[in-house]
């Protein structure tokens, strides 16, 4: 790629035949997020003409690991060394002049964007694949960058949804040094690196910006915003100069969040959007809630996180994976090679340290492939007792997210599997029957167009 940009990800995505282009016309409401979900798991995907607005819209971009390993330039397997390295070496990211995102400036229109209505029930449009950006007001070399829901209430107003986390402590600064306000860019069509970083859990005062850049060895750019204080990448599809407004809060939601159920909805502060920059032939990037892409944006770092952690005190690990049916989020399944008992067990106990929004961890053995949930099923009806193997951890923290959960407290109940074979029994007892094959029933099958 020249630059590490959306528009160039996507290029290289659609001549390696991993993209597709839609030229029929379709619609915000509903029509662009059902083909989108059908189809990010399989290719990212353009649609060039919108009904309501003259800006194409990708989506997809990061709806499966190989297209973010693609993003990467590495293998898979490399895949969490990457996110690791990247978050405990961030590295400087430059701050430049000028950039693509500066060649229109103008007042804000949010209706003139393509920004959908997701689900059956969603009352307003939401940007979703937005990347926060705002300084700490204590030490503006110190800033934050993440992901946040967007809702759209009129042309230049949103209801942002945070969470107590490292944005919501900067607000919480500013109001304490008597601030009203603070400034915010909202960066919308960027590279999988960026998107990446913003998901992950960075310590804070660490800025995601420089997580991504350690990503893209060096070669993120961002520029100053001209509006509000805060920073952008140069070569964004669009930014929206804007501010919270700490002591205006609104009514957000209903929204659909990553287990594919409504959240509640909750008075959350409200943003005014005083500028616009963008690119002149721009393109909005959109993210379906509850989609592979949201899951992986969100799961992958906690996974490489989770894995550090099982791999310090079991270092046989083999596989972590958060599944797509625990909603990427509150279900984890882990391969390792058990050499002692209690190894299962204390896998189990490192998961729900690193990730504590993990509900229910499953532990197998290397045999067992953490892709294929039918094997991992087979693998708890054969290699687990309840009495002996079930661990259950009461009134914990859980995820919010989890409809189950108390939601006022914000506890819940964890139980963890152990599914692997006991080391004091025979191994073969436990091990699923082959029927040997050969290459005569290989050419049979190959001529019936079967593949083995």
């Amino acid at each position: 790629m020249k630059k590490p940009s959306l528009r160039e990800f996507f290029n290289l995505l659609e001549k390696e035949n991993k993209a597709l282009r839609i030229k029929e016309e379709v619609s915000v409401k509903f029509e662009i997020p059902f083909i989108t979900k059908k189809l990010e798991p399989y290719k990212a995907v353009m649609f060039e003409k919108v009904k309501e607005a003259k800006i194409p819209v990708v989506a997809g971009i990061c709806g499966s690991r190989e297209r973010i390993c693609r993003a990467l330039n590495i293998n898979e397997e490399k895949l969490y060394d990457k996110i690791l390295e990247a978050l405990k070496n961030p590295l400087k990211t430059k701050i430049v002049e000028d950039g693509e995102v500066k060649e229109v400036k103008e007042k804000p229109n949010l209706k003139k964007f393509p920004i959908l209505i997701h689900y059956n029930c969603d009352k307003y449009p939401y940007v979703t694949s937005a990347i926060i950006s705002a300084k700490n007001p204590d030490n503006e070399e110190v800033e934050n960058v993440s992901i946040h829901r967007l809702q759209v209430l009129d042309e230049k107003h949103l209801a942002i949804r945070i969470v107590p986390r490292h944005l919501y402590k900067l607000c919480q600064i500013a109001k304490d040094k008597g601030k009203n306000t603070l400034d915010i860019a909202i960066s919308i069509g960027n590279h999988p690196a960026i998107l990446l970083a913003a998901s992950s859990p960075a310590p804070f005062g660490v800025s995601e910006f420089d997580v991504a850049n350690r990503m893209l060895n060096g070669e993120l750019k961002l520029i100053e915003c001209e509006n509000v204080n805060a920073r952008a990448p140069a070569n964004s599809e669009i930014i929206f100069e804007a501010r919270i407004l700490l002591n205006k809060l609104v009514e957000e939601g209903p929204f659909v969040d990553i287990t594919g159920t409504y959240d509640a909805v909750r008075l959350q502060p409200l943003v005014e959007v005083v500028n616009v920059l963008r690119r002149s032939d721009c393109i909005y990037q959109a993210l379906i809630p509850a989609g592979f892409e949201h899951k992986l944006l969100m799961g992958l770092a906690r996974e490489a996180k989770i894995w550090e952690a099982v791999r310090n005190v079991v270092p046989t690990v083999k596989a972590v994976r958060l599944t797509d049916g625990g909603c990427g989020w509150l279900h984890v399944v882990i391969s390792l090679k058990k050499q002692i008992e209690g190894d299962s067990k204390n896998a189990i106990l490192a998961a729900f340290s690193a990730h504590p929004s993990v509900k229910h961890v499953i532990v197998v053995d290397e045999d067992i492939d953490v892709d294929n949930l039918s094997t991992v099923e087979w693998a708890l009806a054969t290699r687990f007792q309840a009495d002996e193997d079930l661990i259950i951890i009461k009134n914990v923290r859980g995820s919010s997210l989890d409809p189950s959960a108390e939601q006022e407290t914000g506890l819940t109940c964890k139980a963890g599997f152990d599914a692997t074979i006991p080391l004091n029994k025979p191994k073969e007892k436990f091990e699923k029957a082959k029927i040997p094959e050969n290459q005569k029933v290989k050419d049979i099958l190959s001529k019936l167009n079967f593949k083995i």
